[in-house]
């Protein structure tokens, strides 16, 4: 093919896509908008490398989902017993759910998640250009997300997630085509991004606002006399929010960035509602007590059988062994005086001990949990949710058990 060729071949990939320039300290930003599953995005991302030339090229990627690109294998490593030990399981789960969204998509059409980005990265370590990665991390992205809603919203998070597991209707290409106008995260939560203010500042404003100023911060770090041209690909529906914030921000950049990086600090209230609901169950059993040696050791028993009961459910539900089983239903009543890990960490390492995870179940773990079925039949998914079914199942018999002592006492 003849350069002439090739230059209108790239014309045409680039025809009708989202690219905004914007001049900011002497520095000139070809901002490409793009879908995070789409051949469109990919061949854009190509020709703008094949027309243009770069001093440095940045992505719509943080550190960790950077290297899961550059090693997809790297997750065969992941640790399940530091994964719980260090309260990691929740977010494990999510951004595997998160991953399940995307693959469904890209399964229809042949385009890996995030090929876009792969492109830019292999672009700018074939023209050995410095690549910037400027998202936030996304385990504070959906922390932020899930701090900033209230109670009764996080079902809707909850549900979101679940729903991109379960969803399994064919999407048109010219439907995936539609992804430019919004953003993976907020497509993965549905029409409840949108509809919930917090949320959307968490999942969208907030990061416009942080990748821009990573944007400043990296040129003021490489940048010196003399003014450069770099390459930006981003989920389109950042690209209004970005460009904006790009233009007018004037704070210093490294302060923006720290301070949008910081994770919220957990709230206090559900601990102490929770604190204070057990106070009031032993209270009540202690009350028991004083009035009947009987009633006394009934109310016990109900507090025993509920929440180990409500536990054990959870991990039957799970499919769990007999032993984590077991595990949930010892650990769930002892909660209140053993601080740690929760009844759902000791079932699910009970889990990793009595069936630990074969390197088969970490090499088929994305391709099993696209299916509903594959978080029961996959060892590493099914210990994921032991947990988050142990959990609730937990928090479930505390309220019973709760209910049925004070109104045994009345």
């Amino acid at each position: 093919m003849s350069a002439t060729d090739s230059t209108l071949l790239s014309a045409s990939d680039l025809k009708g896509q989202p690219i905004e320039r914007v001049q900011r300290d002497g520095v000139e930003y070809i901002v490409l908008g793009t879908a995070h599953v789409s051949r469109t995005s990919v061949e854009a991302v190509q020709a703008l490398l094949a027309t243009e030339s770069f001093d440095a090229i940045a992505v719509e990627l943080c550190d960790s989902r950077a290297q899961g690109m550059r090693d997809p294998e790297a997750f065969k490593q992941m640790d399940l017993f530091q994964v719980i030990r260090q309260g990691k399981a929740g977010m494990v789960a999510a951004s595997l759910v998160l991953s399940t969204f995307q693959k469904r998509l890209a399964d229809q059409y042949g385009v890996q998640p995030g090929a876009e980005m792969k492109a830019a990265m292999d672009g700018a370590e074939a023209r050995n250009v410095p690549l910037w990665l400027i998202d936030r991390e996304v385990g504070t992205t959906l922390k932020r997300a899930w701090h900033s809603v209230g109670f009764w919203q996080r079902f809707g998070l909850l549900g979101g997630l679940l729903a991109s597991v379960f969803e399994r209707e064919t999407i048109d290409e010219k439907e995936i085509e539609k992804l430019k106008q919004g953003d993976l995260l907020e497509s993965a939560f549905s029409e409840f991004a949108t509809e919930s203010a917090p949320l959307y500042r968490s999942l969208i404003a907030e990061r416009d606002a942080y990748m821009a100023a990573r944007l400043r911060e990296e040129a003021g770090r490489s940048v010196t006399a003399n003014p450069c041209k770099v390459l930006v690909v981003i989920g389109a529906g950042h690209l209004k929010g970005l460009c904006e914030h790009l233009r007018i921000q004037q704070a210093d950049p490294s302060n923006t960035v720290a301070e949008l990086a910081q994770t919220p600090p957990k709230s206090q209230w559900p601990k102490w509602i929770a604190v204070g609901l057990v106070l009031l169950i032993f209270a009540a059993i202690g009350y028991a007590f004083h009035r009947n040696a009987a009633l006394g050791a009934q109310a016990l028993r109900d507090w025993v059988l509920f929440t180990g009961g409500f536990a054990a459910l959870g991990a039957l539900a799970a499919r769990a062994h007999p032993l984590s089983i077991l595990a949930a239903f010892i650990a769930a009543p002892i909660k209140p005086f053993r601080p740690g890990i929760p009844a759902g960490g000791i079932s699910a390492m009970v889990e990793v001990w009595a069936r630990r995870p074969r390197v088969a179940d970490f090499e088929s773990l994305r391709d099993d949990i696209v299916h509903w079925s594959g978080w029961w039949t996959n060892r590493v998914a099914r210990t994921l949710l032991n947990f988050f079914l142990v959990s609730v199942g937990t928090i479930i018999g505390e309220y019973a058990a709760g209910f049925h002592i004070l109104k045994s006492l009345l």
